[in-house]
């Protein structure tokens, strides 16, 4: 027989990722299929579900030929995935268009009309209404498609795809369904009238479950395709940021963490709800029960370093931080000189929820070189999460030192930096880029109704970085500076 794996599935907006975890919580195998966005028009963002199905196969697939025995032992399955998007299901399950995905702002109108008719759910919501979340993307729809909203069946959450696919039921789970704005966060159960004021049913929403239970089992057709048991359990799971919380042990109030993968946040587990929603600021269910997190959240994080580096016609961004990390050491303070970045590439959620503003490079000169253009930007992602810090501060939230995770997290340069920048403590961590993965199968595991000694144990800290005191003036003055463009920059849309 052997010791019971955990399958952890990540259905990341990038790429699927999926590991085999087995109860002391190492990592027997990981296996990754790239994903592909669709941009139709300006400000769109899309993919179709069948593609996640497939690279689904294509990475259980992969695991199961190079790890022959742990994937015969697999008894439990969790799910974690990218928040906010709308998947639409007609009655026999058939997928009515393609998910229109979290970074897609063609609601902003709609987010507005919420905002302005119902301005006292989002205390009970957890955050503003906005472009990127699933609710107005549901009142979009309605508008602009109002033939696939009357043949809507279901709504479902991307990674609660998956799991249709793979056990035939439509359920979700506290924390993804917090993202869709359609949720009493307290309470933990869909809030009616939010979900009327969008022209839907609660009939129309899945069934709900926390992220630790058991929300169904494998049915015969996915059993067969994917060489598991039939009946396997299904955790419920959770959205990609409490599911890596729950990866890297961050679930208990006061704990912490930093992700820098495509988007950007700073994420505090709480012991309660801690909302600050006219700043913006998130206040979502954890992935476990009876726990909250208060997240400050920016639409474009790492991804502003790869713009960057195609842009400057570099070979990677590795190439582009070896020269940023030569002409600017940080054993000395940046120069006035250097150029300042906004990273409002894709808008902005906190703590200004503006999805039409955009981000731009001022001070530059000709002596701004690719290594004063790279700096900036890695310190324009910084000072856009201090911004979001002070926010997740002001909603009564405590962040002390903190994880950095998510693909930023590879860059000691950055971490440093980013250190300086929000005068705390960064730590990176060994095997931190499979965080959602990790989590989402220790939520298996616990649905299984094993691994709970696996939720306390994080993952090792691979270095820490402590701010540099000589750093900090140039950087605060270069802060302050930074707040100040961004009247202008809103300007460019008003």
């Amino acid at each position: 027989m052997g010791s019971p794996i955990s399958l952890g599935i990540d259905l990341g907006t990038s790429e699927l990722k999926a590991v085999l975890l087995d109860e002391c919580g190492t990592v027997v195998a990981h296996a990754g299929i790239r994903l592909v966005i669709s941009r139709p028009q300006a400000g769109w963002s899309e993919q179709d579900p069948e593609n996640w199905w497939q690279a689904c196969l294509a990475a259980l697939q992969q695991l199961r030929q190079s790890q022959p025995d742990a994937y015969s032992r697999v008894r439990c399955i969790g799910l974690s995935g990218q928040m906010h998007g709308a998947v639409l299901l007609d009655q026999a399950n058939r997928v009515l268009r393609p998910a229109i995905l979290w970074d897609d702002s063609r609601a902003i109108a709609q987010a507005q009309w919420l905002h302005q008719e119902h301005p006292e759910f989002s205390e009970i919501t957890g955050s503003l209404p906005m472009a990127g979340l699933t609710a107005p993307k549901l009142l979009w729809i309605k508008q602009y498609e109002p033939q696939v909203f009357s043949d809507i069946s279901c709504v479902l959450s991307p990674k609660d795809y998956l799991r249709l696919r793979l056990t035939g039921e439509r359920v979700s789970d506290m924390s993804d369904a917090a993202g869709t704005l359609w949720l009493d966060v307290r309470k933990r159960d869909w809030f009616e009238p939010m979900v009327q004021a969008c022209g839907l049913q609660l009939s129309q929403l899945p069934r709900l479950v926390e992220g630790s239970a058991a929300a169904a089992g494998l049915n015969a057709e996915a059993a067969g395709q994917l060489g598991l048991r039939r009946q396997l359990l299904v955790a419920g799971g959770g959205g990609d940021n409490p599911v890596s919380a729950v990866g890297i042990g961050a679930i208990d109030a006061g704990h912490g963490f930093i992700t820098l993968g495509t988007s950007a946040a700073i994420v505090a587990i709480t012991g309660h709800v801690a909302g600050n929603p006219a700043s913006a600021v998130h206040s979502f269910c954890h992935a476990l029960p009876q726990r909250w997190y208060t997240m400050g959240a920016m639409l474009a994080g790492a991804s502003c370093l790869r713009w960057v580096t195609n842009l400057l016609g570099q070979e990677n961004e590795q190439t582009l931080l070896q020269m940023v990390e030569a002409g600017l050491p940080q054993t000395q303070p940046v120069s006035a000189a250097v150029p300042l970045f906004l990273p409002y590439l894709a808008g902005e959620r906190t703590p200004h929820n503006d999805p039409l503003l955009r981000g731009g490079f001022m001070n530059l000169g000709y002596d701004s070189t690719a290594a004063t253009l790279g700096y900036a930007v890695l310190e324009g992602v910084g000072f856009g999460l201090l911004d979001a810090m002070h926010a997740v501060h002001a909603a009564g939230a405590t962040v002390g030192a903190c994880a950095l995770v998510g693909g930023g997290a590879r860059s000691n340069y950055w971490a440093q930096l980013l250190s300086n920048i929000v005068d705390r403590e960064i730590y990176t961590l060994s095997g931190s880029e499979l965080s959602a993965c990790i989590g989402a199968a220790k939520l298996g595991f616990l649905a299984y109704g094993r691994g709970g000694d696996l939720l306390q144990s994080g993952m090792p800290v691979k270095e820490r970085f402590f701010p540099m005191l000589a750093q900090q003036p140039m950087l605060q003055a270069r802060y302050q500076q930074f707040r100040g463009l961004l009247t202008a920059a809103q300007t460019l849309h008003d």
